[in-house]
């Protein structure tokens, strides 16, 4: 049978509301009940491409006023930032997974036999079931605070491997702030983000390589006020030199200068 496990989990603000909602979409590691047993056993056990302990890492923004969305489900069913027509948003040559991928970045197969990779009907179900209700519920958070605020922030939370070689050969920098070349959030926004995410000791790139993929560039409309950001952080900022584990120690830093440049983001939507 289908599961029905909704397909995102919320996390309201434990104190005054602001129009802040920080999405993550790639932290979920579940797989659907209808679906888990065609899957190489071996790699859903903990799947690779996830964006480990984000919502650890950012579990201080409850506390900000800021609504939290974050998927249930692995990016090995659906891939949230993906376009639904499976379009890729880069044209440089480099490997990315699909909507519903078949491999991982390293190209491992997935699934057990061919037999099993999803169909054309399959993928729309998957659309259907898991992907448009993570978007839906974004665009009904981002038209209340437009409501209640008059302006609405988006912040979609992602992190990588240090070394992605089938995506660039080079070491990713330790940040990458992302929105399409400013037309997913106006400047003001960029520069403040740009500004305090840039006072640490981290490397900070923006739109370079990753200039946001689709939740940020479906959702930021900065002529209704509604502004979208995608920050791509190397895992290895809050986790084990080998990626695999929370490094609490490691974590503080970087925690300690996302809380600040969201205090001057919230103090900005709030001016």
């Amino acid at each position: 049978m289908p599961s029905n496990t909704t397909p995102f989990e919320l996390i309201v603000p434990k104190t005054k509301k602001t129009p802040f909602i920080l999405s993550i979409p790639h932290c979920g590691i579940a797989f659907p009940n209808e679906l888990k047993n065609t899957y190489n056993q071996s790699l859903i056990s903990a799947p690779d491409d996830t964006d480990w302990f984000l919502e650890i890492l950012y579990d201080f923004a409850e506390d900000m006023g800021i609504t939290i969305i974050k998927a249930v489900y692995s990016r090995w069913v659906i891939d949230l930032n993906r376009t639904p027509e499976n379009q890729s948003l880069y044209n440089d040559g480099r490997i990315i997974t699909s909507l519903c991928p078949t491999t991982d970045f390293l190209g491992k197969p997935l699934y057990l036999s061919k037999e099993h990779e999803p169909n054309a009907e399959e993928i729309q179900r998957r659309l259907k079931t898991y992907y448009w209700p993570y978007h839906n519920k974004i665009d009904m958070l981002l038209e209340d605070c437009k409501a209640s605020f008059g302006k609405a922030l988006l912040w979609d939370a992602h992190s990588i491997r240090r070394h992605v070689e089938t995506i660039q050969k080079k070491a990713f920098p330790d940040l990458i702030l992302g929105n399409n070349d400013l037309q997913t959030a106006n400047k003001p926004y960029v520069d403040t983000a740009l500004k305090h995410l840039g006072s640490g000791p981290y490397k900070i790139t923006h739109n370079t390589p990753f200039k946001g993929g689709y939740i940020t560039r479906s959702k930021g409309n900065p002529a209704e006020n509604i502004h979208a950001l995608q920050l791509e952080m190397c895992k290895d900022l809050y986790m084990s030199s080998k990626e695999t584990i929370y490094d609490v120690s490691r974590a503080a830093t970087i925690k300690k200068m996302l809380k600040n440049t969201f205090n001057h983001l919230i103090h900005q939507l709030n001016a």
